[in-house]
């Protein structure tokens, strides 16, 4: 049998000499807006979510359609798991213990989790494992520019998947293929009127990536902490609950903020269980900024302010004051093309090129979405990054 730790130490050490040499790391794309070409998996299908329904009854769409996925899905979580704990033990503590905590999570949350597990077949457990996960484990770049007439644009790729289960044949991260067939955009509504859209996960009811078009566009990126979201998942379950889930937050943001100042103060000042980036883009000119949270507050804001040369904010999984970490420095490349495109060139087109550069583009990258506030424009396409590639 192979000794994993010696794979895994060569792995790091060849990532490590690898990190600032071709071909893992390249010249600045151009061309690659409309999508094709072996960096573009597909687009993506739109679903509507009428919020006027019970909150069990509003995923059923859905799920009816994804159900074999979100099961492969749930499949591949549980193999990783035996993998680790080959007694099978850990899946049986979710199976049993997690549906108890179903009941603890905020309304109208619980209710639709429930609904998934009902329509997908799913075990209650395992569609809340599948709900929590994001809180610790999303890697992502995102960013908002403006333009020189003062138009917003706000791009992400959602990067997921990080050490859980590399395929050594197809070099690629399990979980990462797994959830690439889940991709889907989610118009959500009521009285028949668009309330935002987002670009989701089948199966997973908090937001990752949103617009309230004309208001205001929001991502959230994963920060790395010792304070971290699984202090703040196993003060939960032990019964201190005055924290709200990073991902219910902008679910609750998107779909009631009415503006870029009240979405800023709710993202800026709710107690969290997990420290995160929070990335806002508003619909006037120098709306736009990074807030860093930790589990408490605000920590030095990052804003737009083209009149001092920031046209743009651009925020990866380290505090915008500090050094990216060598072995993961996406937001150096991300920055040159940036800089290079210049604030005259920005445009979907332009964004997408940046996000289609390898390292900022990589092995974990699902999709990439693209948004306009002022056009209420969300457009997402499923992303693969050919070899060679940075599995991060």
């Amino acid at each position: 049998m192979v000794n994993r730790g010696l794979c895994f130490t060569f792995f790091v050490v060849t990532l490590v000499t690898a990190q600032y040499v071709p071909p893992f790391t390249e010249d600045c794309q151009t061309g690659m807006y409309p999508p094709s070409g072996p960096t573009f998996k597909g687009a993506v299908t739109w679903y509507t979510v009428d919020l006027d329904l019970p909150p069990s009854e509003r995923w059923k769409g859905v799920i009816t359609d994804k159900q074999k996925e979100l099961a492969s899905m749930i499949q591949a979580i549980k193999d990783l798991a035996d993998a680790f704990v080959p007694s099978g033990r850990l899946i049986d503590l979710v199976d049993r213990d997690l549906p108890l905590m179903v009941d603890t999570l905020p309304y109208p949350f619980n209710e639709e989790i429930r609904g998934i597990a009902t329509a997908s077949g799913v075990p209650l457990g395992e569609v809340v494992l599948f709900n929590i996960f994001y809180e610790i484990f999303t890697v992502c770049t995102s960013l908002v520019a403006e333009d020189p007439d003062g138009n917003l644009i706000h791009a992400r790729n959602l990067d997921f998947g990080l050490f859980m289960g590399w395929d050594l044949k197809n070099r690629s991260w399990v979980i990462t293929e797994k959830l690439k067939p889940l991709v889907v955009n989610i118009e959500f509504t009521r009285s028949n009127h668009t309330v935002f859209k987002s670009t989701n996960f089948a199966g997973y009811v908090g937001m990752l990536t949103g617009i309230r078009p004309h208001m205001f566009t929001l991502t959230m990126n994963e920060r790395f902490s010792l304070d971290g979201g699984y202090i703040g998942i196993l003060e939960w379950i032990l019964g201190k609950r005055d924290g709200m889930w990073m991902s219910f937050l902008t679910r609750s943001v998107l779909e009631n903020a009415t503006s870029y100042a009240e979405a800023k103060k709710l993202l800026s000042d709710t107690k969290l269980l997990a420290p995160a980036y929070f990335i806002l883009g508003g619909n006037q000119t120098g709306e736009g900024c990074i807030i860093t949270r930790s589990r408490t507050h605000s920590i030095n804001p990052l804003e737009l302010d083209p009149k001092k040369g920031r046209w743009y904010v651009l925020e990866t999984n380290y505090d915008h004051w500090k050094e990216a970490l060598f072995l993961d420095d996406r937001r150096t490349p991300a920055m040159k093309c940036m800089n290079q495109t210049t604030q005259t060139s920005i445009s979907f087109k332009t964004v997408y090129d940046v996000l289609s550069t390898k390292p900022v583009l990589n092995k974990l990258t699902t999709y990439t979405t693209l948004m306009d506030v002022s056009k209420g424009k969300l457009e997402s396409f499923i992303r693969d990054c050919p070899n060679p590639c940075m599995p991060w």
